[in-house]
């Protein structure tokens, strides 16, 4: 059953798009991440144009969050203090982010710079985060402690809070730069962020793995609600009925992922996330590089 996309100008077929939202909102609860990062290349790959396909999952990312953060909030794994620091930088990164994919439209860059940017970020953060996971499955067989990280340079910053939900007691300059770095590349890429934030909470802020996924997707929701509104205004890139068909799906599909979280160890679940921000990236690089099927798309009309 096809159904046209108005602002996409493109036909879809109306079960095409729910299931890949209950899928992308299942991971969102299952991992902790928005899901776009997988979202928005299946679209680009189905016909959407990338520009809208970035705009638009930012709409659907919101309201799979919002699900999954319910789901998590029931277990009280949430640190809404470390949330609102993420989100502080969030909203400066993303309103960022906004205004640089706008300059990359005028100039006609912005559909290669978005697949560029998955190519590099899906590629070091999925090989970082599956060595790691790796090793901690080998350190669980053999029942060995995982190695305590000495105090680095970034323990010895200003401005420490205590965040008790996560047992910490950091600069918060610390999740405010990450939640910069995420806000940009939410505008950028069409994502909530998740697959840098997860780590970057686990690795970098020393967050429990038990908590980092409900605290993620709380954060998620307001910096892709601002990214939204802003590609709405400024670049018209949000599909409303693709929108909606997806956030369908990603409600439903999120709280089956909230449940299915609680049932598998952290490492196995770094592990899974990893495998699959690799699989993405692999198909945009062979996309980026592989000879395109209609080689006259490229060429010149009238004339060889």
């Amino acid at each position: 059953m096809q159904i046209y996309l108005p602002i996409a100008e493109v036909s879809v077929n109306i079960f095409l798009i729910l299931g890949m939202g209950g899928g992308i909102g299942f991971l969102s609860g299952l991992f902790g991440v928005g899901g776009g990062f997988l979202m928005t290349p299946l679209l680009i790959f189905i016909g959407i144009p990338p520009a809208v396909a970035v705009g638009t999952e930012a709409n659907q990312i919101v309201a799979s969050s919002i699900s999954g953060v319910l789901a998590h909030f029931k277990r009280g794994n949430v640190d809404v203090k470390m949330g609102i620091m993420l989100l502080i930088g969030g909203v400066i990164g993303s309103t960022f982010g906004v205004w640089l994919f706008t300059f990359l439209k005028t100039l006609g860059q912005i559909d290669l710079v978005i697949k560029l940017s998955y190519v590099i970020f899906l590629g070091i953060i999925g090989s970082l985060m599956f060595i790691e996971s790796l090793n901690a499955m080998r350190r669980a067989k053999k029942a060995a402690p995982p190695k305590h990280k000495g105090h680095n340079f970034l323990h010895a910053l200003p401005f420490k809070v205590r965040f008790r939900r996560s047992k910490l007691y950091i600069s918060a300059i610390l999740p405010i730069g990450v939640g910069v770095v995420v806000g940009i590349l939410s505008a950028i890429m069409g994502v909530g962020g998740g697959f840098v934030m997860v780590p970057a909470m686990i690795y970098l802020l020393g967050m429990p793995t038990a908590v980092v996924v409900g605290t993620s997707l709380f954060q998620i929701i307001f910096v892709t609600a601002n990214v939204t509104v802003l590609q709405a205004v400024n670049n018209y890139a949000v599909d409303v009925v693709l929108a909606l068909l997806l956030l369908i799906g990603g409600v439903i599909g999120a709280q089956f992922g909230a449940r299915a979280g609680a049932k598998l160890k952290g490492e196995q679940l770094r592990g899974l996330l990893a495998l699959m921000v690799l699989g993405v990236c692999v198909k945009i690089a062979l996309d980026l590089t592989l000879t395109p099927v209609d080689l006259y798309a490229l060429g010149t009309t009238g004339g060889h």
